[in-house]
């Protein structure tokens, strides 16, 4: 199936099969079953790819429309039942809005859609980037992150990796940026967002940040030389001082540093650069501790020399996964 000998229908199809992925994907209900499923759907056709990336980024818009029926506006809003079934009428807005310039203004005027839109991503290199109200951005290997200017404050989704952020001073407009379940709301700093699977982590260098670990709870505020840290569930971020020989920011300059980490708490650093995540088989192999400096292109490479350094070996799961197995100290003699 080539691009040219598609109809419209097909065209349509495949639309329509991208917007039910979409959905799927983002709900709790979601099974392993389907995911497998919309892998498959997913690699069968670079068009596939193209439309469900697209719909992801709709998926970003909608993500802001209002969650109740009181704004004046042309887009009807049905009563929903379910968090899949509000996800579903969310796009239907978003594209609506989208569509009609009128519709679109008024979106705009009532704060739900953004005037400028920026989908950036870092996938063979450090990458630096100017958004559109003049922040500057700084993004690790594997970041991908979206923006958006709305009328009355500016969005960042930090959909994966890392990135360091120079917020240009804007009172009335705050700078959000959404990580896992929670957010970072300032007006303009410097200050660094780790994120990796449920686990997120904010360093503050200048400035003031407001930073809560969900959408129900105030959270905490951080002044320079701190840090915060949450994973999905918590009440509340933790709080303490940068440490004097902290080198979390040594990705800038294309390093990771582990500094006598155990396996435990430097996996999380290593498995980001990494397509297949490293797996410890147990809590003893995970209090081995690690150390080095290590080129950020070249961390693939750590993964198999780990057994020469360290009293361990390598298995894979059933999923293919590197595990790290630690060596039994006092292994009988045969």
């Amino acid at each position: 199936m080539t691009e040219q000998s598609l109809s419209e229908v097909e065209y349509d199809a495949i639309t329509d099969a991208a917007a039910h992925w979409c959905m799927r994907m983002h709900a709790f209900d979601c099974t392993t079953a389907e995911r497998q499923a919309f892998a498959q759907w997913h690699d069968a056709h670079p068009l596939h790819a193209f439309e469900y990336a697209a719909m992801l980024e709709i998926w970003d818009v909608a993500d802001h429309l209002p969650r109740v029926e009181t704004t004046p506006t042309p887009v009807v809003v049905v009563p929903f039942k379910s968090r899949s079934r509000l996800r579903t009428y969310a796009v239907a807005a978003a594209v609506c809005l989208v569509a009609l310039p009128l519709a679109a203004f008024t979106g705009w005027e009532a704060g739900w859609l953004p005037s400028s839109y920026q989908h950036i991503e870092a996938e063979g290199g450090l990458r630096q980037v100017t958004l559109n109200d003049g922040s500057q951005v700084e993004l690790n290997l594997g970041t991908e992150l979206v923006y958006s200017h709305y009328k009355d404050e500016r969005r960042v989704t930090l959909r994966k990796g890392e990135a360091f952020f120079k917020v240009s001073h804007d009172a009335g407009h705050p700078f959000v940026v959404r990580a896992g379940e929670g957010r970072i709301r300032v007006t303009g700093t410097q200050f660094n967002v780790w994120k990796y699977e449920d686990q997120v982590r904010v360093m503050l260098l200048e400035g003031s940040v407001q930073i809560a670990s969900d959408e129900t709870h105030s959270g905490a505020r951080l002044s320079p030389g701190m840090q915060a840290s949450y994973n999905r569930g918590d009440t509340n971020p933790q709080v303490k001082p940068i440490g004097p020989d902290d080198t979390a920011l040594a990705w800038r300059d294309g390093k990771l540093i582990l500094d006598n980490l155990a396996l435990a708490d430097a996996l999380p650093l290593i498995n980001r650069y990494l397509n297949k995540p490293v797996m410890l088989a147990d809590a003893g192999t995970g209090a081995i501790r690690i150390g080095g400096i290590y080129n950020l292109n070249e961390v693939s490479n750590l993964v198999p020399s780990l057994p020469k350094v360290l009293p361990v070996y390598l298995t894979l799961n059933q999923d293919g996964n590197p595990v790290l197995n630690s060596i039994p100290q006092n292994t009988p003699k045969g």
